[in-house]
């Protein structure tokens, strides 16, 4: 009894080992698969970090992280999970005076209009933008001094002498840095 089972296994493990079938070759180059690689997120540093509760207040029964630029002149906001940005100081006047900033942005009704803000979200690049309500000014709000970095829930903002105010979405590495003398698509890290 023993032995037939044995036999049995046997059998069975060479038709499974066994090659049934014809291979052809049509002389046709094999396709390669295609990889995609997702980059992984850009590391920022921790070593400028600002304590954010310093800069926290409740606006219109929404928490946001509200800082002025040194010279007064920028008024910006991280909006948790959703947004960061700055306008001038002086409110939502017509132009948002950047070199090379767009004359028309989209108005959200279908028209155009100046831009007065510059923003980026969740889920777009960092653009031009024209605001119905002044979203990233809090007249009360901590300057944000020179070289240091506030970052909170995804977002993070710096001022700098050189290069000026610059914003990120920290998941993908969107962002802006403006001055008056201009503005790139770009993050600049603290350095």
């Amino acid at each position: 009894m023993r032995g037939s089972a044995v036999l049995v296994a046997a059998a069975l493990l060479a038709a499974g080992c066994s090659t049934s079938g014809t291979v052809v070759n049509t002389g046709e180059t094999p396709q390669s698969v295609a990889t995609t690689t997702t980059a992984p997120p850009p590391q920022f540093g921790t070593a400028h970090l600002v304590d954010p509760n310093g800069y926290i207040a409740q606006v219109d029964g929404r928490t946001g992280y509200y800082f002025s630029t040194p010279s007064g002149r920028w008024h910006c906001a991280i909006l948790p999970r959703d947004k960061a940005g700055c306008q001038l100081a002086g409110g939502l006047s017509s132009g948002i005076g950047i070199t090379g900033a767009p004359d028309e942005v989209p108005d959200g009704a279908g028209g155009t209009t100046t831009p007065n803000a510059l923003a980026v979200d969740r889920e777009h690049d960092a653009a031009f933008v024209a605001l119905t309500t002044p979203e990233f000014s809090l007249p009360a709000a901590n300057v944000l001094p020179f070289g240091k970095v506030l970052a909170v829930a995804g977002f993070r903002c710096n001022v700098q002498e050189e290069a000026g105010v610059s914003c990120v979405r920290e998941l993908t590495g969107k962002g802006f840095t403006f001055s008056a003398d201009g503005f790139t698509p770009q993050y600049t890290d603290v350095p």
